[in-house]
């Protein structure tokens, strides 16, 4: 294939899944803005929640990851058994994490004073997390099945329930989080409520998709027979990627548990930094999946040149994203920190005081955020995932930690400090990433 067949192909693929990023962050979006209206002291609960929430689900991802390149390869291959044995494995597994850290969200209150929180906001965040923590079980039920249609190529419908599923979320959100049309006033909880029947929505749309478009791989006939050997697989290719998910969201949570030892306004300032940030990220997160699926394709069909080129294709298509990503943060900041916050909310100012050099500091990560994501989806998609994880962990906590803390705290320069610190720790795992997938694993694909 030429660059050009390439480029659009990776379009074809990338915009639905791009955009079912987008439209799945729209929803924790639309519950940072309607808390951030509704009160600043519950979006500053709902980020500490949403944080403990998203570190664990993120974690139990990784084996969602692993069914991308695994039925890639396999379709290419043209081994359908394979498909059905790996997705349907991955679920057992999803639902196994699940159910070991549903305590963790249920009595979350304690964890969140040990970490250092404000006690009224450690109990508004426990408050949204022993409702919203439920949901966890068909979120990475969801996360298999768009995993597994993305590696078909069979996007669309991914985007379509995803956006279904955004408008469910704004509506409960809007009559709960506000009592509106007769419901209770719920506030956190309300938004939590909203959460998990989005996640109860997407789940049942997206299994009953499956089941009827690809009945050839009879993912739910016979479910509950195990298949140890293919679980097994599953298994050592997805708690790399999860332990390495859990290091680049750990060293975000952790920036959100130091900016709650400044205080609710900059923790809330922070909170809609990152909500904008994550934002962005989401397209790089959309090329990331097609890196992987495109790499595992051309594994399973042995093409090496198609392997480099679709590489090329997608680092330049997210390096264009990033730099236009930049040119916002830093021309637009106050408009975009100035959505989330009600023109009456006597804080207003001085939250958007405090994220805008919030969103200086994140201008300066993208081009190295988006190189570290489009390198670790083309290492997923030729399987390379222990040595990745390894770099995530010592790049995010053995460097980006520390400077942060350093400059946050030990030089005083508080929350951009915090965030110089997330600079340096992803521009070292993008460094290393690109490194790792272009000096070693394409060679050793081409010696294979």
């Amino acid at each position: 294939m030429s660059y050009f067949q390439h480029a659009r192909a990776v379009m074809v693929l990338g915009l639905p899944l791009i955009g079912s990023h987008i439209a799945q962050f729209a929803i924790s979006l639309t519950d940072a803005i309607m808390l951030g209206w509704y009160d600043v002291q519950a979006l500053a609960a709902q980020v500490l929640g949403g944080m403990v929430f998203f570190v664990l689900f993120l974690m139990g991802s990784g084996f969602a990851w692993a069914v991308m390149p695994m039925v890639a390869e396999a379709e290419a291959a043209g081994n359908t058994t394979q498909v059905r044995r790996f997705t349907r494995m991955a679920m057992w597994i999803s639902l196994l994490f699940s159910a070991a850290v549903m305590p963790l969200m249920i009595f979350s209150e304690h964890l969140l004073h040990v970490l250092g929180q404000p006690p009224h906001i450690a109990a508004l965040a426990a408050d949204y997390l022993v409702i919203a923590g439920w949901g966890i079980i068909p979120a990475l039920l969801v996360m298999v099945l768009k995993s597994y249609l993305a590696a078909l190529e069979r996007t669309r419908v991914v985007l379509w329930v995803t956006l279904s599923a955004v408008a469910v979320n704004a509506v409960v959100n809007y009559a709960l989080i506000f009592g509106h049309w007769g419901m209770p006033e719920l506030g956190i909880r309300g938004a939590a409520i909203a959460s998990v029947a989005v996640q109860l929505v997407s789940g049942l749309l997206l299994g009953l998709y499956a089941a009827w478009s690809t009945a050839e791989h009879q993912l739910f006939i016979r479910f509950w027979r195990p298949d140890w050997e293919a679980f097994g697989q599953v298994f050592r290719l997805g708690w790399p990627i999860g332990v390495t998910s859990l290091a680049e969201v750990g060293l975000f949570a952790a920036a959100s548990t130091m900016m709650g030892w400044l205080g609710a306004l900059p923790l809330a300032a922070h909170g809609i930094a990152l909500q904008i940030a994550s934002l962005t990220f989401m397209v790089h997160l959309g090329l990331s999946n097609v890196a992987t699926v495109r790499a595992g394709r051309a594994v399973g069909r042995g093409d090496l040149v198609d392997l480099k080129r679709g590489g090329q294709v997608v680092v330049a298509l997210s390096l264009v994203v990033a730099a236009l990503t930049v040119v916002a943060f830093l021309t637009i900041p106050e408009w975009m920190m100035g959505l989330f916050l009600s023109p009456e909310e006597p804080d207003r100012v001085t939250v958007i005081a405090l994220g805008v050099p919030l969103l200086a500091a994140a201008a300066l990560f993208q081009l190295a955020d988006a190189a570290q994501v489009m390198a670790l989806g083309l290492l997923r998609g030729v399987k390379d995932t222990q040595v990745p994880m390894i770099i995530a962990a010592v790049s995010y906590w053995g460097i980006g930690m520390p400077v942060s803390y350093l400059l946050g705290f030990v030089l005083d320069w508080q929350g951009p400090g915090v965030w110089l610190g997330l600079a340096v720790g992803l521009a070292c795992a993008g460094v290393f990433m690109t490194v790792r997938f272009w000096g070693f694993a394409v060679k050793r694909v081409a010696a294979a």
